[in-house]
């Protein structure tokens, strides 16, 4: 089985147009961009889902995993900014961005990642007017040349009366 990529390239400048076929044979596919290779991994643990739980998440009765791990990327739940006895920390949206960011580091750590592996955030705010506060600690948990991607929207009804709630994608580091 083959597959068929085609790319047309309009190049304004010189008035001219390319049409490139090229077709990539499944069982050969091998991409590099920079110093990174990315090669097909057809049928590859396709099917594998990993879901990772903590005794006190499942002593919690919380109605979801913690992260599952599906093709070599971790996908964390939603975390909000519980301390360890499983209570909201005060004080804030300030307080709540670090505590849950912290709570995700924590979490990443413990299934061998770290925030650097991060590429993708979705931050849920209560109320839009803390996306200010809550960027500028959100910053300090990342590498400045690295920051991941992220989405941020306001709703209600967040758990436990939170200000916030992130859930990351990671990659996940053999």
């Amino acid at each position: 089985m083959h597959s068929l990529l085609l790319i047309i390239l309009n190049l304004k400048n010189m008035k001219v147009k390319y049409l490139i076929i090229i077709f990539l044979f499944n069982s050969c596919l091998s991409l590099r961009f920079g110093n990174r290779e990315f090669k097909n991994s057809t049928f590859e643990n396709r099917e594998t889902i990993e879901f990772i739980n903590s005794q006190e998440n499942i002593d919690r009765g919380y109605p979801f995993s913690e992260a599952t791990i599906v093709n070599g990327i971790i996908y964390l739940s939603g975390e909000i900014g519980t301390l360890p006895n499983g209570s909201l920390i005060a004080g804030g949206i300030v307080q709540e961005t670090r505590q849950t960011l912290t709570n995700i580091k924590n979490k990443l750590e413990k299934i061998g990642g770290s925030m650097d592996d991060i590429f993708k955030c979705t931050c849920m705010l209560s109320d839009i007017k803390d996306w200010p506060l809550m960027s500028e600690e959100y910053k300090k948990f990342f590498n400045p040349n690295k920051l991941p991607a992220r989405s941020a929207f306001a709703g209600s009804g967040l758990a436990l009366g939170a200000k916030l709630e992130i859930e990351c994608m990671a990659i996940k580091r053999d």
